[in-house]
């Protein structure tokens, strides 16, 4: 029996709402809310759902969840927390919430971690510097190189930089960066996709990749190299490529990721094909851990208008990873 922790992320956004909206459905796994009892006991009455809550017993064998009922392992909130109101005072309790859930993962007492959206900016501002979860989550695991991936069925398309600037990511496209990059996803393809021999596509950084060296030199002086280097011990890559037409369907089904140079390059053709419905899939890591393709949605906390496709999408992928790894 597979047992996942979910972390809600921002209190006072959509994330409590969608584990509450989870805990009303079936699913073949045990879940474990890694969060304050409380914040989820009056977002479900806000909510207008049933909701009983029971403290997590690592002790206990995993069991299936059910309906109605959600454990959980407690996280005290710094203040109590208001639909739709960001309070910097709770940043560090989103932080413990994902230093409580990575350490339940690196011990084997979760198999799987399901993240809920967080907002970046008010843990920064709380003092805390926060890129983000995969950032965050690589520094907590000692991961030497995190891949960011979001999938849709038929699309993966992971990233080689993150959340950088647009005017800081041309620097950060270094050969030692793309080929660690390649090497992580390649890997986790074959190790935790069950793909032998995975087919990816490679954007260029710069406009028509490059115009042979017109419209910038990445392609030359570091993607091309660093593929070649890669080819030559035998795996299967394709690009450069103009990432404006990529993402067409014959050149998609070609492949088994496309791997983007940067965060707004590919993300936007895989949200717009499957924004509600995608996983954020973190590689590179020692654990498991997926998470919903959205933002904390502040605006929608406590209105029961939120909708949690993704988290159970982020969840469903999250049990067959953890199944896959637990078959060996």
């Amino acid at each position: 029996m597979i047992r996942l922790a979910l972390t809600p992320g921002e209190p006072a956004g959509i994330g409590p709402d969608l584990c509450i909206q989870i805990a009303q459905e079936r699913f073949p796994a045990e879940l474990v809310a890694v969060a304050d009892p409380a914040l989820l006991i009056q977002r479900a009455r806000a909510l207008g759902l049933p909701l009983k809550t029971e403290i997590f017993n690592p002790a206990l064998p995993p069991q299936p969840h059910t309906p109605g009922t959600l454990k959980v392992l407690p996280v005290p909130l710094a203040k109590p927390a208001q639909c739709g109101k960001l309070d910097a005072a709770n940043a560090e309790y989103v932080l413990n919430t994902l230093r409580a859930a990575v350490a339940g993962c690196l011990t084997g007492t979760f198999d799987a971690l399901v993240t809920g959206p967080v907002h970046k900016g008010i843990i920064n501002d709380a003092g805390f510097p926060f890129a983000g979860h995969t950032e965050f989550l690589a520094e907590l695991t000692h991961a030497p190189q995190p891949v960011m991936m979001l999938a849709i069925p038929g699309l993966r398309v992971a990233l080689v930089t993150t959340h950088l600037p647009l005017s800081a990511v041309s620097r950060a496209i270094t050969a030692p960066r793309l080929e660690a990059v390649l090497r992580v996803l390649q890997h986790d393809l074959q190790t935790r996709f069950n793909i032998p021999q995975p087919r990816i596509l490679v954007c260029g950084l710069n406009p028509h990749a490059g115009e042979g060296g017109h419209l910038g030199r990445e392609e030359i002086e570091i993607i091309e190299p660093v593929l070649a280097c890669l080819r030559a011990e035998g795996m299967q890559l394709t690009g450069p490529l103009p990432a404006d037409t990529l993402f067409v369907p014959d050149t998609l089904a070609q492949t088994d990721a496309v791997l983007t140079m940067y965060h707004d390059q590919g993300l936007p053709v895989l949200k717009h094909a499957g924004f509600g419905a995608a996983v954020n899939i973190t590689l590179g890591l020692p654990i498991l851990r997926t998470s919903v393709d959205h933002g904390t949605a502040l605006e929608l906390a406590g209105s029961g208008a939120a909708r949690s496709g993704s988290l159970m999408a982020a969840m469903q992928t999250a049990l067959t990873l953890a199944a896959h790894k637990a078959g060996g």
